[in-house]
């Protein structure tokens, strides 16, 4: 690739970071205000970010050498596509995400070390990014059709869905339709499902960290005692030599 080329590309990458960043943030805002982001000049804004980010994807899965590995390694990205409403542009911050380590940011900054890599390889390595990928569009999707069917504010209904998936329960909010039962009885069997296998996954990982500690802990001490065992039978071999070499008597 010329040096013109990745001019091309960094520009393209700081666009498209720019706007996941921009309409991210906006998705993210209406949790704690009372934005509409389905009408008006913010609704023609999202529709725009959804067109640009579709073409996005298509062209990127077009030229992928590996469909598979595109579509499981660029699932936030399909989230963000979902035309169901505003609210799904949130997963579009894994772009940046993926952005900040395509240009290793934290290596260059000087902040790349043994944190980032146990944050790489419990995310990865342990399969929790996909749980939770799995895990937010089962709480995020209940809790916007939960919204339509019981015609409730979308922040009221995400909480209702965090409060059933996670079993805590606490009774304010709960199904007065028919369809609203269904979907909540969906979200507990799915819902419960894979946020118990995320809190076995984080248990896991953190008990396994312990085990391999422990276990070079141990191999440490044992090969210290075998050290130690190795210096006293030389010591005991150099003794035994000086007791079996004759003693001579000085002559009067």
């Amino acid at each position: 690739m010329s040096k013109k080329q990745q001019k091309w590309l960094i520009c393209y990458h700081l666009a498209i970071g720019g706007l996941a960043l921009i309409s991210s943030g906006l998705a993210f805002s209406t949790f704690f205000t009372h934005g509409n982001l389905l009408t008006g000049p913010s609704g023609i804004f999202m529709n725009s970010m959804l067109a640009i980010f579709l073409v996005d994807y298509l062209v990127r899965f077009r030229f992928s050498k590996n469909k598979k590995s595109f579509l499981i390694d660029n699932s936030f990205d399909m989230l963000g596509l979902i035309p169901l409403h505003p609210i799904f542009a949130i997963f579009r911050i894994e772009r940046v995400i993926r952005l900040i380590r395509y240009y290793h940011i934290f290596w260059r900054l000087g902040l790349d070390g043994k944190i980032t890599k146990s944050v790489h390889r419990f995310f990865y390595a342990t399969g929790f990014v996909y749980l939770l990928y799995i895990s937010v569009v089962i709480v995020v999707l209940s809790a916007l059709l939960y919204s339509i069917v019981e015609k409730i504010s979308l922040s009221n209904a995400l909480w209702w869905a965090i409060t059933t998936a996670t079993t805590v329960g606490y009774g304010d909010i709960f199904p007065h339709t028919t369809i609203g039962k269904i979907i909540a009885a969906v979200l507990m069997l799915g819902g419960i499902g894979f946020i118990g296998l995320l809190t076995s996954t984080i248990t896991g990982f953190f008990t396994s960290d312990t085990t391999s500690t422990q276990d070079n802990d141990l191999s440490l001490l044992l090969k210290k005692i075998d050290d130690l065992s190795d210096q006293v039978n030389q010591l005991q071999n150099q003794v035994s030599k000086i007791q079996k070499k004759p003693h001579h008597k000085k002559k009067s």
